[in-house]
């Protein structure tokens, strides 16, 4: 494979390089904010707008060029991609973007595995400078940082490899996303169109399939806390409950029953960003919990099942009712627990819902075989990863 050379990052790539005048003349460029970039290195989302409104101070970018952020916790989550997709090969964004453009002789696929690796972020956020909430990873780092290159044909060869389990993680995910899908329109097949009520439903309220309707704890999370703490973040959009960034806490033993979620309880988001207000899922998990005060427990009558009061939350309809209630507000919005139980609804049979419940607990027995397969296939990405550039690949 050649002779790897011990070279610095600035001598085989440029660290925040200019655009070059003659790219500017285009009329309209992409735009690509931080939260665009996931932590798996895609760039989920862009957009577009004339470079005549494109404000001083934006990172600007061409194609091909890697986006580095370099502010915490974006940096340490692994917000860095390959930008693509650009109108005109222009680009701007967040100002806590570092750009890299790879020379000649360096495959930009590899450069961008290499800085996107565990390994790499774990000594960039040693050099990180700024206050406690503001680190970021200078410029000088980046271009000072040693690096052994191999000759190009052994850089194409691992970032082939590394490209090709990529790819084998993205296709697991895409097979969970198409369950959730599958559940939608199972929704929709079984209950139909709950403004034109096709089917004949009883109409009503949240109101009337409600037994308790309870806010969570103010207090704060503990180190070492007795109980589990549930927050907003815990909750996703498309309605599952995420445990993989979960707090403690202590809550007294007469508080506990006023703030504790059990399995079957529903979980509302009632404060958020409007976009977000709202999420819903439904607690399946056998040990208790703790939720904090922005979101609210809902336990319900012998005319709904949980299951399906989520899946109408989450469903096109109940976004739209949700979104409906926060389009005036500017910032945090919330829904809070009168207005949530007044959100209109049908009413179909229980052993309709019964059914429907049937259907979402195969579906999420197929999403946890699913999901402990995309596990073990990122380790093996990241263990990939490292011997890669460890040189015990080649």
């Amino acid at each position: 494979m050649g002779k790897w050379e011990r070279v610095r990052l600035g001598d085989v790539a440029q660290i925040n390089p200019p655009i070059e005048k003659k790219i500017c003349s285009h009329d309209f460029v992409s735009i690509i904010p931080m939260d665009a970039i996931s932590t798996d290195g895609k760039i989920v989302y862009t957009d577009q707008m004339p470079l005549q409104s494109v404000k001083n101070g934006l990172t600007a970018f061409q194609e091909k060029d890697i986006l580095f952020a370099k502010i915490t916790p974006c940096m340490e989550n692994g917000k860095c991609a390959i930008a693509s997709g650009l109108v005109n090969n222009v680009g701007y964004g967040s100002t806590e973007f570092h750009v890299l453009r790879p020379a000649s002789l360096v495959d930009t696929s590899w450069l961008f595995h290499l800085v996107h690796s565990p390994d790499f972020r774990r000594v960039a956020k040693q050099h990180m400078t700024g206050s406690a909430g503001q680190k970021r990873v200078p410029a000088a780092f980046l271009k000072n940082y040693q690096i052994s290159l191999p000759p190009l044909p052994g850089q194409q060869k691992i970032a082939d490899i590394l490209d090709r389990a990529s790819a084998l993680i993205e296709k697991r995910k895409a097979q969970i996303d198409k369950l959730d899908l599958l559940v939608k329109a199972r929704f929709v097949e079984m209950f139909g169109d709950p403004v034109t009520n096709t089917h004949g439903w009883a109409r009503g309220t949240i109101r009337d399939i409600v037994t308790e309707v309870k806010y969570g704890t103010s207090k704060p999370a503990n180190a070492g806390g007795q109980y589990p703490y549930l927050r907003m973040n815990n909750i996703t959009y498309d309605g599952q409950l995420d445990t993989t960034d979960l707090k403690y806490i202590n809550v007294p033993d007469n508080e506990v029953e006023k703030c504790i979620v059990k399995k079957g309880d529903v979980l509302f988001n009632r404060t958020n960003s409007k976009e977000l207000v709202g999420k819903t899922c439904v607690f399946n998990l056998p040990e208790p919990m703790i939720i904090a005060g922005y979101i609210i427990r809902v336990r319900l009558n012998n005319r709904a099942i949980s299951e399906y009061l989520s899946a109408m939350l989450n469903s096109d309809y109940g976004k739209q009712v949700l979104r409906a209630m926060c389009k005036s507000i500017i910032g945090q919005a919330n829904i809070n627990a009168q207005e949530l139980q007044d959100i209109k609804m049908l009413i179909p049979p229980i052993d309709l819902q019964n059914r429907f419940a049937a259907f979402v607990a195969c579906v999420e027995t197929q999403k946890e075989r699913q999901k402990k397969g995309l596990v073990l296939m990122e380790l093996n990405y990241k263990a990939l990863m490292q011997k890669c550039f460890e040189r015990e690949m080649l």
